[in-house]
């Protein structure tokens, strides 16, 4: 217990000397949750004009806070003078300003182009911040590893780990705690306490977790040798065996079913969908080389046997993946996707020789070519949001005249169809066309051209989609997902349109309707697990109808029965229309999309009608 207690109050005094240590960070991520708490203060429509100033501190702060850690690191490791740490200070404050002028000025979106009501940040304004974060962060634990007598990357990086996650379970334990308070407090005490109560918990809690992450960090003063250093650094016993024991072995059987692709490829060719194969690629370069850090300095067989095994795998696996991604460029050209999986292969290429010739030297100029990369990603031209545009754009250009429908900087509408390959490449280029952001397009492209109708219009012919990539796995999840065509319905035979109210369980809220017979109450209940709907109709409190939908889900399945490509469609309009009739009444209700979710393994459906509307006329009375 005593032990404990101690814990806690070392961990609270480093807290607490995190002001001391990293001043400017500290202030940038108290001023970040002032900011977040003037924000949960605020109810919507008060913050919404807002809303663009409040994101453009935000960021500027998270900047500010990640690379002051960075430069005071760089001051203190570097040259441990006073006058060095104020001035690294002064400039992680700078950082924080600049970086808010110039997206409060220049990183805002008009809203005339956009459609909104107010300025947002924009996506590339956005992502270049989130780059500058990640150099500052990667900068920020190469520079921990220095002196070099005393430690490196790989301890470094695993220090870094250690601190996130003393920091993760201590925020969490505190932000539970307080909630719990709070609860007690809004059930026994005061039941109108605001849920904003927890908001405000959550903010502080999540400060309070960045003091204790800062404050975990030794003395990196140059010259000093603190003997928290060797303990922060230090791998315990479960976390080394998780390394070297479990997470190696699993890293080496991806790599052998990787290996395994690579041979079946060279037999039957690249039948895996690249986006499936970019997010395994992704995954297993950016998490060998990781893992690789992290197992540096262990001494176990297996461990030893991934360091020198994994790097050249790599590479082999690597060159198949290459081979992937000449065959989709030479398919649709670059886009998006295919930019990311280039700039990871680089760094993975890379790594894997640096690894396989400098060993445990290589982390740090592969930290060095991650940051280059980061920044080479968010440039002008050259970065994510415009280098596949230019592509698409030549792509769709060359498409277009070929086909005779681009002269003289107008679209031209074709005078035959093209080929299905030459639909399908124009609509793939056009959609990624109008979705791009942050880049001018040229003057005869039309934005609109997304839309089936203007596509059309502009171009002669219909947007044509090849099949899924994505091919049928025998995956347990299937569906129907129907939506109803647009058009008109014709509702002269009705007299009241009922827009309904859902209803979970216990029968509320029904729509009342006063006719010529009497009251009618209309119930539009849903059950809670299956999500079936039951229509509910009494006049004078006698029930007269009570049609569960059952048989018009039967009706609907039999007919759009569910798949596992869960591609949406359009229903036929008859076929999203369910009339009944009583003697009293006759209804008609009109949905507007449907779903069928079939679950087999576990033996449940589950299913969504989402009502338009509900028309219903009164019959004569046999009395009249």
């Amino acid at each position: 217990m005593n032990a404990f207690l101690g814990k806690i109050i070392k961990l609270s005094t480093d807290a607490l000397n995190a002001f001391k240590k990293f001043p400017a960070a500290m202030l940038s991520a108290l001023a970040f949750a002032v900011v977040t708490i003037i924000r949960i203060n605020l109810d919507w429509p008060q913050q919404e004009p807002y809303n663009f100033l409040f994101n453009c501190l935000h960021l500027s702060l998270a900047l500010g806070a990640i690379f002051s850690l960075a430069a005071i690191t760089a001051a203190q490791t570097l040259y441990s003078k006073r006058k060095a740490f104020l001035l690294a200070n002064l400039l992680g404050i700078l950082a924080a300003v600049v970086t808010f002028l110039a997206l409060y000025y220049f990183g805002g979106t008009d809203p005339v182009s956009t459609g909104y009501r107010y300025r947002v940040v924009s996506r590339l304004a956005a992502a270049r911040v989130s780059a500058a974060m990640l150099v500052s962060f990667l900068l920020f634990v190469m520079l921990a590893g220095y002196p070099k007598d005393q430690s490196d990357f790989a301890r470094s990086s695993f220090m870094t780990l250690k601190a996130f996650f003393v920091a993760l379970i201590y925020g969490g334990t505190i932000m539970a705690g307080l909630s719990g308070v709070a609860g007690a407090v809004q059930a026994l005490l005061y039941n109108a306490m605001s849920e904003k109560v927890y908001m405000y918990i959550g903010t502080l809690s999540g400060f309070l977790a960045f003091a204790i992450f800062v404050g975990y960090f030794p003395d990196f003063r140059r010259g000093v040798v603190d003997p928290r250093r060797q303990e922060a650094q230090q791998q315990p016993r479960f976390v080394a065996v998780l390394f070297s024991s479990i997470m190696v072995p699993i890293m080496t059987a991806l790599t052998v079913v990787l290996l395994i692709w690579t041979v079946k490829s060279l037999v039957t060719g690249v039948a895996v969908p690249f986006s499936r194969l970019s997010s395994i690629a992704t995954s297993y370069a950016i998490g060998g080389i990781w893992l690789h850090i992290m197992v540096t300095h262990h001494e176990s067989n297996l461990a030893q046997f991934y360091r020198r095994f994994y790097p050249y795998a790599a590479l082999v696996i690597l060159a198949f993946e290459a081979r992937a991604l000449w065959i989709q460029l030479s398919a649709s050209g670059l886009k998006t996707a295919e930019y990311w999986f280039i700039i990871i292969w680089i760094l993975a290429v890379a790594g894997a020789v640096w690894l396989i010739v400098k060993k445990d030297k290589a982390h740090q100029p592969i930290v060095v070519l991650a940051c280059v990369l980061a920044i080479f990603s968010v440039f002008p031209v050259i970065g994510y949001h415009a280098l596949p545009v230019a592509f698409q754009v030549n792509r769709l250009q060359n498409l277009l005249v070929s086909q005779g429908m681009l002269k003289d900087g107008k679209l031209v509408p074709a005078a035959t169809e093209p080929e299905l390959s030459v639909r399908e490449s124009i609509t793939d280029a056009v959609v990624f066309l109008a979705a791009s952001q942050d880049v001018e397009l040229p003057s005869w492209f039309d934005r609109d051209l997304a839309y089936n109708e203007t596509f059309k219009a502009k171009l002669g012919f219909e947007q044509a989609w090849p099949k899924p990539e994505t091919p049928d796995i025998g995956g347990d999840y299937m569906a129907t997902i129907l939506h109803r065509p647009a058009g008109a319905v014709d509702i002269s035979a009705y007299r009241w349109a009922v827009s309904s109210q859902e209803n979970y369980g216990i029968e509320q809220n029904p729509v009342t309707i006063n006719g010529d017979r009497g009251s009618y109450k209309i119930y539009w209940n849903i059950d809670p697990a299956y999500g079936i709907p039951t229509l509910r109709i009494t006049l004078n409190d006698k029930e007269i109808l009570n049609e569960d939908m059952n048989s018009y889900i039967d009706r609907i399945a039999g007919k759009y029965p569910p798949g596992r490509g869960v591609q949406p469609q359009v229903g036929n309009a008859e076929d999203m229309i369910l009339k009944l009739e009583t003697p009293e009444v006759k209804v008609m209700l009109v949905f507007n999309d449907i779903e069928i979710s079939v679950d087999p393994r576990n033996d449940i459906i589950r299913h969504s009608l989402n009502l338009d509307a509900l028309y219903l006329q009164e019959k004569p009375s046999l009395q009249q």
